[in-house]
């Protein structure tokens, strides 16, 4: 962990969070300029399906290509509180924040 951001040096590391909103955002980034982190989104242990983000797709994959905002998560109603868990596949991503919407 560093003073802006934590950084993940090998691969399979993983954040798991719970939270109770309709999005879930991640400032995020690759260590090395142009590089490509792929990940791995699941909501309660299962692929996120219909509350996919814009950045990940329904098998809940996606890549980290630049340092910005990802949406990961947005759940179709009712809201309810789920677990999180995002899934590194490479090394060399760079996580700065969590929003939520």
């Amino acid at each position: 962990m560093g003073p802006d951001a934590d950084v993940l040096n090998v691969a399979s590391g993983q954040i798991a969070y719970r939270f109770h909103a309709r999005d879930v955002n991640l400032i995020m980034g690759p260590v090395a300029p142009g590089a490509t982190v792929r990940f791995r989104v699941t909501i309660d242990g299962k692929p996120v399906g219909a509350a996919h983000g814009v950045d990940v797709d329904e098998e809940g994959n996606g890549k980290v290509t630049g340092q910005r905002m990802y949406q990961l998560i947005r759940q179709p109603a009712p809201i309810a509180e789920r677990e999180f868990i995002i899934e590194f596949l490479d090394p060399g991503v760079a996580v700065f924040d969590f929003t939520f919407g």
